[in-house]
């Protein structure tokens, strides 16, 4: 079994996978509270937090599961707010010396791009690698508060980020655009919730690069777009048309993601597309993109809620899943030396 840690931002997680029966435990402590009325993540508040909270929620772990059969630890160590990971990859090197068993480093990115496969796993673990293999190669588009980007996850599990964001991450534009709206934070859930009665054709917001065969993405001219309408409009009219205007901007983000996320598919030989990552919850994405991969007669495979956002649920999972992560001996108190990134490992599934 694999004990996995995550802290790489504002969540603090622990998780226990066994290849055999699945996820046998998730225990997670949200920081939300803490960040909001600063309207952002504090880094220094979010290490804190982390260091606080991985003794208790490991205690959580150790009663349900006895800890019996762990054979390694994994842990986030990048990407991330450095002081939140230097909390995660300490707490897992003592944990390796207590446990004796050897800590694998995983990359962040890495595993939100394999986190929707982990229920495609639970359905049937005697029968995952054969079914895995129907669905490679692989399109994943992978949305969140830091990352937006597509990568192609082949035949040998090794992983190709074939595009990425100029900018700002979708996330981050939805955050900003809420504040720019007085909405609070965090921004996407409050512009979603907004935008539910409001008017998508309302403002007519860009969509980012426009060539069909330019695949990165680009926010900033968006927001900037946000801001510049909303100066011109007075205090009242911003208020009876906040709905609308949520609307618009959510319908501008959705729209750039999926239309890069369809030219992707034109352009690529796919068995199945996936979605993660934070904003990975925003209902009328997960929607667009199902309808989008109906069309193409590709199956869609998209986290479930619980592990689009930080979790060490996929922290374990891709452990399992990449048989190339970078291992240490705890009992000579090496540092975690970095796993291959998003664009370079590769590995197999244990049959």
């Amino acid at each position: 079994m694999i004990l996995a840690l995550e802290s790489s931002c504002d969540e603090t997680a622990v998780a226990v996978f066994d290849p055999q029966t699945g996820l046998r435990g998730e225990w997670i402590h949200t920081q939300l509270a803490v960040h909001e009325r600063h309207g952002g993540v504090v880094p220094d508040l979010a290490a804190r937090e982390h260091l606080r909270h991985f003794a208790p929620l490991l205690a959580k772990a150790q009663a349900a599961t006895g800890f019996d059969g762990v054979t390694r630890i994994a842990v986030t160590n990048g990407p991330g707010l450095a002081a939140c990971l230097a909390i995660g990859v300490a707490t897992a090197k003592a944990m390796a010396l207590a446990l004796r068993v050897p800590v694998v480093g995983v990359n962040h990115l890495r595993a939100h791009a394999f986190s929707p496969f982990i229920t495609r796993h639970a359905l049937a673990p005697e029968m995952f690698a054969a079914d895995l293999k129907q669905l490679l190669p692989h399109l994943s588009l992978i949305v969140s508060g830091g990352n937006t980007l597509l990568a192609v996850i082949d035949r040998d599990l090794r992983i190709r980020v074939i595009s990425s964001t100029r900018d700002d991450a979708a996330g981050e534009a939805l955050d900003k655009g809420a504040k720019l709206l007085g909405l609070g934070y965090p921004g996407g859930p409050l512009i979603e919730s907004a935008a539910r009665d409001g008017r998508s054709d309302a403002f007519d917001f860009p969509r980012g690069l426009g060539r069909r065969d330019e695949l990165d993405f680009s926010f900033s001219g968006l927001k900037t777009s946000l801001r510049y309408t909303l100066e011109k409009m007075p205090v009242a009219e911003v208020e009876a048309r906040r709905a609308d205007l949520c609307a618009s901007y959510q319908q501008a983000v959705i729209d750039a993601l999926l239309r890069k996320t369809s030219a992707a598919l034109d352009q690529g030989d796919f068995a199945s597309v996936g979605l993660s990552g934070g904003v990975a919850n925003n209902r009328l994405l997960r929607q667009r993109l199902a309808t989008l991969a109906e069309r193409q007669r590709r199956p869609l495979l998209a986290a479930e809620p619980r592990h689009t956002g930080d979790n060490a649920g996929m922290i374990a999972f891709a452990a399992w899943i990449d048989r190339h992560g970078i291992e240490t001996a705890p009992d000579f108190g090496l540092p975690i030396r970095p796993a291959a990134g998003i664009a370079e490992a590769g590995g197999s599934v244990q049959e």
